[in-house]
């Protein structure tokens, strides 16, 4: 097992916008925005291949560590109903999407240190908390897709997109149940708050104080403008070991409505994450979310690894 990312330690990339990427680049179709869909097909894992392959690379060149995620954000119960997949069916699903990534990690050779992660999106929509769950009901819905990825062979666990607290201490009690790490990643509004308008850092402080075992915590799926200004919070910055911003300055209202992808400017987030790091200077992973690409993340890589490495 490849040693795991951890706060102030050796800076890992990982991957863009996986879906954004596959619909829009690509031009795959994903019903419910559901990557998995693509491992029953084999053009869909040779597009998965090929796009994972790419960032691989980009991580090597970069003599970088990359923390690899499985397709698997939204195979969790309820999505998958929707989509037609019956429990057996989903399992396999997740199985295939960690065996899919092992197998590439065993490409590299030992030659690069990559870490198989399981992204765990929300039950319910990725902007909106809508129905919201206690914690002890997100722990156990949860608990199904965590335990059929830590069997398949999952180093750590994502909790992905998270818009609400109880929903985060959930998953995260649920991968200390599986005996793995958990990461916890929030998304924010263009105010640095959470959808329901909990501030960040108070999210962060009482799912660390529910649950032991979580490595660190990420931001992810919103601008470094929208959450830049409540990172002068010292406790909070101890914490955040993760960045995936999306490419675009929109709030999730207008990324909701908009007909296009707004890859914004990769130089510029580059820029941007770089100006983030004498605020988060304990970060360890970096990477892109919705409308960012290779691009970016290449970008992110050489404004901020040098820096980080000094």
């Amino acid at each position: 097992m490849t040693d795991l990312p951890r706060l102030g330690g050796a800076p890992f990339l990982t991957d863009a916008g996986l879906e954004t990427c596959l619909i829009f680049h690509d031009g795959f179709e994903l019903p419910q925005f559901a990557s998995f869909t693509l491992l029953d097909d084999p053009a869909g894992v040779e597009g998965l291949t090929a796009y994972y392959r790419r960032f691989l690379a980009l991580a090597a060149a970069h003599g970088a560590g990359f923390v690899l995620d499985a397709p698997s954000w939204r195979a969790s119960p309820d999505w998958g109903a929707a989509l037609g997949y019956d429990p057996v069916r989903l399992a396999a699903a997740n199985t295939a999407g960690i065996e899919l990534i092992a197998g590439l990690r065993a490409e590299c050779d030992g030659h690069q240190a990559v870490v198989l992660n399981l992204p765990v999106g929300p039950r319910g929509d990725g902007y909106d908390p809508g129905t919201m769950m206690n914690v002890a009901e997100a722990r156990a819905y949860h608990a199904w897709q965590i335990g059929v990825a830590a069997d398949a062979g999952a180093e750590v666990i994502t909790a992905m997109t998270m818009t609400y607290l109880e929903e985060a201490q959930g998953i995260a009690l649920a991968a200390a149940d599986a005996g793995l790490p958990a990461v916890v990643s929030f998304t924010v509004e263009t105010d640095g708050r959470l959808p329901t308008g909990m501030a960040l850092a108070e999210a962060v402080k009482r799912t660390d104080e529910a649950a032991g075992g979580i490595a660190y915590h990420m931001i992810n799926c919103a601008h470094p403008s929208h959450f830049a200004d409540v990172l002068d919070d010292s406790e909070l910055a101890a914490r955040i070991g993760g960045l995936r911003a999306n490419a675009s300055r929109m709030s999730h209202a207008e990324l909701d409505e908009a007909a296009e992808l707004d890859e914004g400017n990769p130089d510029e987030l580059g820029r941007d994450y770089r100006d983030l790091l004498s605020a988060l200077p304990r970060l360890c992973v970096l990477g892109g979310c919705c409308g960012t690409d290779h691009r970016h993340v290449d970008a992110i890589a050489r404004e901020c690894l040098p820096l980080r490495r000094a």
